[in-house]
């Protein structure tokens, strides 16, 4: 089985993986980092010099080559990977794929990305908590129609251990 944990940025989809692979005992990945280890430049790097696009279409390709593996892993997605595309329609098409939303609220997410949001290319540029706030709202409002999709919904405003906990508790 592959476990895709997918949702907005800030919601714990890396910590969350970690911990869950390692109660597993499968392997973990990182999308992003899937990216970087390939293309040998950072996130913001490929948004900074050859733009949002051209960032998802990679994105999708480097999903599309990590899902081939036979082997059971847990992978966090990025913020927007299930909302580009028909991304989300493939991988509910999947038998052999788990997508799990970690659903945080607005306010809990403003808290945990603005102290971060200078490592972030979309939320760099906001010097508020206020403007923060707003930008994630719409971005939810947009996104959560593709989150929606995932087979399993997770409250993630606990602790990561909590949140593995109750994964664990959905999958048994």
């Amino acid at each position: 089985m592959k476990i895709l944990l997918l949702g907005y940025m800030g919601s714990g989809k890396s910590t969350v993986g970690q911990h869950l692979a390692e109660v597993l005992n499968i392997p973990f990945h990182d999308l992003d980092q899937e990216i970087t280890n390939k293309t040998g430049k950072t996130i913001s790097e490929i948004f900074k010099n050859k733009g949002e696009l051209f960032f998802r279409k990679l994105e999708f390709q480097i999903l599309n080559d990590v899902l081939e593996s036979k082997n059971s892993f847990v992978m966090a997605l990025g913020g927007g990977t299930p909302c580009y595309g028909n991304v989300m329609q493939q991988l509910k098409e999947r038998n052999d794929v788990l997508t799990i939303f970690l659903n945080v609220s607005l306010p809990e997410l403003t808290e945990r990305l603005f102290p971060e949001r200078k490592n972030r290319p979309l939320i760099a540029h906001l010097e508020t908590k206020e403007l923060l706030h707003d930008f994630i709202r719409k971005h939810l409002f947009e996104r959560n129609f593709y989150y929606s999709q995932a087979r399993l919904r997770i409250p993630a405003n606990e602790p990561a251990r909590t949140v593995v906990s109750t994964i664990i508790l959905q999958l048994f």
